[in-house]
């Protein structure tokens, strides 16, 4: 009994430096202080800590605690990725897709991605259903596109929740099917994905997929439009304006017209904004544009 708890003790006791300082360096590195993180992990990456050696490349990647060097930070994700780490494949395969550290080289890129897909990592999943989309170091493939968005759609990313609800918009490597579309745009858009939120409105507006329903379609325009993206401000402007899914409120189309107007570079979609406000303004009372420009003036966007 005696030799089994030494056992145990010893290993234990090697078990535990090597992970000793990561969590330390996650605590550190998560309230910016870069150097207590590289101090913690630096010597976890040396002795051939997988996670820790991509830890580093990210730090020399961005320039956090390091001067910023590609090229160390490819040699360090290169160290965690022949060890198996997922991450430190992913991060890899950006690089070469990048060419940043390592000659641009997509070929490399999707060995990489895979490599960290076929473990399931999300984010390399998506990547590597993009260079099937772009026909980057493989054959163009929408099929295997969607097979990989959705592989990734499916553990949550919104990204690909995205994207896959395009490609049933559209047809693209999968069937057309508009419901499809919406279900997978609800999902990123209850995530936060502002243009999400807005395809979501247009497909209530319009009908498409799902029966039409102006109050349902306000309320995905809504979310987006507080995001700060303007074409649904001016979408949501015109309804308030018009009473469409909402009760008519000439205050509010006026300060969402007037905050995409601010906000648009010059061309169609400003001129498209300032014109409709001004129209809005010809049936409000000197108070009521007031009161639209002050609420505008005090508006600041909100990321979900």
């Amino acid at each position: 009994m005696k030799r089994i708890a030494l056992a145990a003790a010893l290993l234990v006791a090697l078990a535990a430096p090597a992970w000793a300082g990561l969590d330390e360096g996650w605590a550190a590195y998560e309230r910016g202080d870069y150097e207590a993180a590289l101090g913690e992990w630096r010597p976890l990456a040396d002795r051939g800590h997988a996670s820790a050696q991509n830890n580093l490349g990210v730090m020399y990647a961005a320039g956090h605690g390091v001067k910023q060097d590609f090229a160390e930070a490819a040699t360090w994700h290169r160290r965690a990725a022949e060890q198996g780490n997922a991450d430190a494949q992913n991060n890899l395969g950006v690089m070469y897709a990048n060419g940043q550290g390592v000659p641009q080289n997509f070929a490399a890129a999707v060995t990489w991605y895979r490599r960290a897909a076929e473990q399931g990592n999300a984010r390399a999943q998506a990547l590597l259903a993009g260079m099937y989309a772009a026909g980057r170091g493989v054959p163009r493939d929408f099929a295997e596109a969607a097979a990989w968005y959705r592989r990734a759609a499916e553990q949550g990313y919104g990204a690909a929740q995205f994207i896959l609800g395009g490609m049933y918009a559209r047809g693209r490597g999968v069937k057309q099917d508009f419901a499809e579309a919406l279900k997978w745009y609800r999902r990123a858009a209850e995530q936060g994905d502002v243009l999400a939120q807005a395809l979501l409105g247009v497909r209530y507006a319009k009908g498409q997929g799902v029966e039409q329903d102006y109050a349902e379609a306000v309320k995905w325009y809504r979310r987006a439009a507080k995001q700060g993206n303007t074409p649904a401000q001016i979408i949501l402007g015109g309804m308030y304006s018009r009473g469409q899914g909402v009760p008519p409120n000439l205050v509010l189309a006026h300060m969402w017209l007037n905050l995409a107007a601010a906000s648009s570079p010059a061309g169609e979609r400003r001129d498209g904004a300032v014109t409709a406000r001004d129209l809005v303004a010809e049936f409000m009372t000197s108070f009521e544009i007031e009161m639209a420009q002050r609420l505008a003036s005090e508006w600041q966007p909100k990321k979900e």
